[in-house]
């Protein structure tokens, strides 16, 4: 099972009953959930769930559930031994033109708080699986954002230069600083300020619930190859519309001055 994505829903739902999530939180947003084109989710009684430490997954009270047939697949016993959870199959009606769709991607806990502790009486569906999840009117991706996570887009007159294989290839009087909740402060610079001979486009592409889908661009100095070196958003989300068209390079991978003071490489390798 992946620390992130677990992909054996039969594991995933027997850790939780027998160690519990990492922690809850309960949410007043309206969450819909579509499937088959219908909404088969609709409520304000949604929780958030930390299965692990990296971001939460919505629970939704299984009574919340609508324009479905919902059917045990499989049971899992919890601790005490009786059905702690179940392997839900879900079968969706399609409307006029379209067939009846089904997935098998959900989990339904017991009622009993005994054998399910505070999950008892949710159904986890598998955001992945969804057609779309919408927060109030707004469609989410990736999976649910952390409540607890912000984003800071703050433009600088600091000016930030950028060596790779120490060659400088991107220098600009002025930057926009990105601020993420546990990650490095990101540099996002005008694409003019970034030597364009050195840059080879990428077909990387990569996706975002705070920031939305970057594209990259690979760097070549000195015959060497450094793949994947720059990311840049067309069209970011409503909170980080400040970095749109502007790139930034991997901070973990590049020499950095900023202020004329050179940044440590931070250890993180991701965001």
């Amino acid at each position: 099972m992946s620390k992130f994505f677990p992909s054996d829903l039969k594991e995933l739902a027997k850790h939780l009953l027998t160690n519990g999530p990492r922690k809850t939180n309960s949410t007043s947003r309206r969450v819909r959930v579509l499937f088959n084109n219908s909404y088969i989710i609709d409520t304000t009684q949604a929780l958030h769930v930390w299965e692990h430490d990296g971001f939460p997954q919505y629970y939704i009270p299984f009574s919340a559930l609508q324009n479905c047939t919902p059917s045990v697949r499989e049971d899992i016993k919890a601790n005490g031994g009786g059905a702690g959870a179940s392997i839900l199959k879900i079968q969706v009606p399609g409307p006029k033109g379209f067939k009846e769709k089904t997935t098998d991607r959900a989990i339904r806990f017991s009622d009993d708080a005994s054998l399910a502790g505070k999950l008892a009486g949710l159904v986890r569906l598998e955001f992945g699986s969804m057609d779309k999840w919408l927060e109030e009117d707004t469609p989410i991706y990736v999976h649910p954002k952390d409540p607890f996570r912000r984003i800071d887009v703050l433009p600088s007159t600091r000016p930030v230069e950028v060596k790779v294989g120490g060659k400088t290839v991107a220098s600009s009087p002025n930057s926009v600083h990105l601020l993420e909740t546990g990650l490095p402060t990101r540099f996002y610079l005008p694409l003019s300020a970034v030597d364009q001979s050195v840059l080879r486009p990428s077909d990387l592409l990569t996706k975002c619930p705070y920031k939305g889908d970057a594209e990259y661009y690979s760097v070549e100095v000195d015959g060497q190859l450094y793949r994947d070196l720059v990311w840049y958003y067309r069209v970011p989300t409503h909170e980080s519309l400040g970095v749109a068209g502007l790139v930034c390079f991997y901070n973990e991978k590049v020499d950095i001055w900023l202020d004329g003071v050179q940044l440590e490489r931070p250890k993180t390798h991701f965001g």
